[in-house]
């Protein structure tokens, strides 16, 4: 049993600059690489459901989940994962940025929910400015192939009014897409929502790790000291995740129907989402998003926190707990 003395001398959070970066790179693009891979069916359907009309086709994840495996398969479930993982390199760049960006503030002796909230905001503005792209084919891609769920239906959730033609690949319907993209709207198409993007992930990013901070050091305070710190910041993301994406879900739902159905302008797509939906546009997708949000945070910290105490530098080792 870890003793008093032991309790405050263990090392809360590992820093930047106590890590193997030869360690912490490889394994950390191995960990966000699983985790998309188990994870993505629900984007897919968190998707699906946001860029729906009310409940035209989805009356809810489980509802989702059910038609799109009878229709398409699994491989429905992970429609546009592989333009997805593209994401990977966004993640190396996220998470640079945020232990950088703690570590430059720790010579100002900054609050650490502070530096955690500033740190989050500044990897989600530098995250997302690589992955729009790949975020805007990614989110066409998953909303395809809904044409046994009737014509009407599918051009709803099709707005380039691309069909699935069976003898077509994976990469020729994204070939079609990128092609259509770039006809339609130019290079600014791929960037369609970016503004959203920014609006909804930044905040979204600065609030979960500062919540990730804030509710790890209650647990502390509420929790026995033999209970394993990897399980608290486990459950100290998962909750960091249910807070902030009730806070910014309809902001999320903004930043999909913008990029998807090719809406003019956020407050456009405010008006149009308050007209056919009034109240439900803070809820629309939201069981989904939660889900979705848990696991992720979950899975996320599990691995994060894992690679860090794998990479850390050997003088630091006898300070850890797990």
């Amino acid at each position: 049993m870890t003793t008093a003395v032991e309790a405050s001398q263990f090392i809360r959070t590992i820093e930047w600059d106590m890590m193997d970066k030869s360690k912490f790179f490889p394994l950390s693009m191995l960990s966000t690489f699983s985790v998309r891979c188990v994870l993505y069916p629900l984007t897919v359907i968190k998707t699906r459901l946001q860029v729906q009309r009310h409940d035209q086709v989805y009356k809810g994840m489980i509802d989702a989940w059910s038609k799109i495996y009878r229709y398409e398969g699994a491989s429905g479930l992970y429609r546009g994962f592989w333009v997805s993982t593209f994401q990977i390199v966004s993640g190396v760049f996220y998470i640079s940025t945020y232990e950088g960006v703690r570590h430059a503030l720790s010579r100002y002796d900054a609050d650490t929910r502070v530096k955690s909230l500033v740190a989050g905001g500044c990897a989600s503005l530098v995250g997302q400015t690589i992955v729009v792209p790949f975020d805007v084919l990614s989110q066409h891609l998953m909303v395809l192939g809904v044409v046994n769920c009737g014509k009407e239906n599918k051009m709803m959730l099709n707005p380039l009014g691309i069909s699935l033609d069976p003898s077509h690949s994976r990469l020729q319907m994204t070939t079609d897409i990128t092609r259509q993209i770039y006809i339609r709207d130019g290079v600014r198409g791929f960037y369609r929502g970016y503004v959203a993007s920014l609006c909804t992930y930044v905040p979204n990013s600065a609030l979960w790790w500062a919540f990730y901070d804030l509710y790890q050091d209650h647990l502390h305070a509420l929790l026995p000291t033999w209970v394993s710190h990897l399980f608290i910041q486990c459950t100290a993301g998962t909750l960091g995740g249910f807070t902030t994406t009730l806070i910014t879900n309809p902001l999320d739902i903004i930043r999909a129907r913008l990029q998807v159905q090719r809406l003019g302008s956020m407050q456009k797509t405010f008006h149009i989402l308050w007209t056919e939906e009034r109240l439900r546009m803070f809820t629309k997708g939201l069981s989904a998003r939660l889900v979705q949000s848990a696991c992720f945070s979950f899975a996320i910290i599990l691995g994060y926190e894992t690679i860090k105490r794998m990479s850390i530098i050997e003088e630091y080792r006898d300070y850890i707990r797990w």
